[in-house]
């Protein structure tokens, strides 16, 4: 198939409204549909056609692009449709076991499935260097690439498991809540200092930079089970639970948050990993207390 295949949008949030828009501005017939039928107007006024209900979008186009919340709300937006023949992408939130029971319930009904996710947010859909991975039948992928592609310049297939791309983008994903929590746990301080917020967003670029340099050490480090070269080691975060009490006292901001961190670095000295990499905390994450 080509790169300007027809294609159908069902959901019509930010995100889905994105991948739509992008369509639309690629030269893709694109069809939408929303369980708030006033979301399509902004569409319908790009040239996108709006269905009646699931059933007509999916019936209107080979190619289905669900972006729902969850497995859950895609499944039972296409309970009334026909999927026999016709290929569905979701984009969507969900667990490796979701993408699983979502795409035996699809491909029981006649359907293919490849499971995906964006990584950016809604303003970067369509940019060369924005990352969309998809998971699931190879032929299917290869099919659609094209018409994929449009949505994000870093189109990656991670494999034929259907579930690959729910296993990475809740692997990747632990990262984001984490390291906003610290951003917003900064910011608070130091507006508590009379500080704007944005007199350290470079420094926080910064450290950022720092954490990702680093990221091909620690993998190599956890791949091969070797910790013993690590420049930081895990003795050297004992004293932040020392530190976060402290700088409670002086901010008023709240650090509880740490305090699950902290035990974890404890467990890992308690483990014999005190002078090892503190990517050894992944031996510690591996054994749940």
């Amino acid at each position: 198939m080509g790169g300007m295949n027809s294609v159908t949008v069902i959901g019509l949030g930010s995100m889905g409204r994105a991948l739509a828009e992008t369509f639309l501005a690629t030269g893709h017939p694109t069809t939408v549909w929303n369980r708030t039928p006033a979301k399509a107007a902004p569409l319908v006024a790009l040239g996108a056609v709006q269905a009646a209900d699931a059933a007509a979008a999916v019936a209107a186009n080979p190619l289905i692009v669900a972006c729902l919340s969850t497995f859950e709300d895609t499944r039972a937006a296409l309970e009334p449709a026909d999927l026999r023949g016709r290929d569905l992408v979701t984009l969507n939130s969900g667990s490796p076991a979701g993408a699983r029971a979502f795409a035996a319930w699809a491909v029981a009904r006649g359907a293919r499935v490849l499971a995906g996710a964006v990584k950016n947010v809604p303003s970067a859909v369509g940019a060369a260097d924005t990352l969309l991975y998809y998971s699931g039948e190879r032929a299917v992928f290869d099919a659609y690439e094209a018409t994929l592609r449009v949505l994000g310049g870093d189109t990656v297939h991670l494999g034929d498991d259907v579930d690959l791309a729910a296993l990475y983008e809740m692997a990747v994903g632990a990262t984001l809540l984490p390291a906003l929590t610290g951003f917003f746990q900064g910011a608070a301080a130091v507006q508590a200092r009379g500080l704007p917020v944005a007199s350290m967003v470079r420094y926080s670029e910064k450290w950022l930079d720092m954490i990702r340099s680093q990221l091909p050490v620690y993998a190599k480090e956890i791949d091969s089970g070797d910790y013993g070269d690590g420049a930081s080691a895990v003795k050297l975060f004992l004293s932040d639970a020392e530190l976060n009490a402290e700088f409670t006292k002086e901010t008023g901001v709240d650090t509880s948050w740490q305090a699950p961190l902290d035990d974890l670095v404890r467990r890992a000295v308690a483990a014999g990993h005190g002078e090892d990499s503190i990517a050894a905390l992944t031996e510690v994450l591996r054994k749940p207390s």
